[in-house]
């Protein structure tokens, strides 16, 4: 099943804000960790210490620990960019929890070979 959204872009941090104290409510604000001078992470404050409902998804293109905890303490969600393609869908249309839980240092284990239980596998034996 497709899912859809309304979606309002803009261009740099201050339209941002500017659609986030004049726009309407919003579900979900997407945002890049780098806005230029600014971050993606004050974006993720202001609708903190507005109060507002709108979840926060903030992405960056490089594995950055400091700021995906930064994100996380802004109570906004973490994603790597050239993951967006792929988990996008899954922020729309469904609750968000209010906090991302996940931790950010953890192996991504499906990009390794695990191998299973037999004995050919746990020896690395190709």
């Amino acid at each position: 099943m497709a899912q859809h959204a309304h979606v309002d872009v803009a261009s740099n941090f201050f339209e941002a804000r500017e659609h986030l104290d004049t726009g309407p409510p919003y579900d979900l604000l997407i945002t890049n960790l780098r806005l230029g001078e600014y971050n993606g992470i004050q974006l993720a404050y202001m609708v903190r210490l507005a109060g507002a409902q709108t979840h926060v998804l903030v992405h960056a293109e490089a594995r950055d620990l400091a700021s995906a905890r930064e994100v996380q303490r802004a109570g906004a969600l973490y994603e790597r960019t050239d993951r967006l393609v792929v988990t996008l869908p899954a922020y729309v249309g469904v609750p968000l929890p209010p906090q991302d839980r996940r931790d950010p240092l953890q192996f991504d284990r499906r990009r390794s070979a695990r191998g299973g239980r037999r004995a050919w596998d746990r020896s690395g034996s190709a």
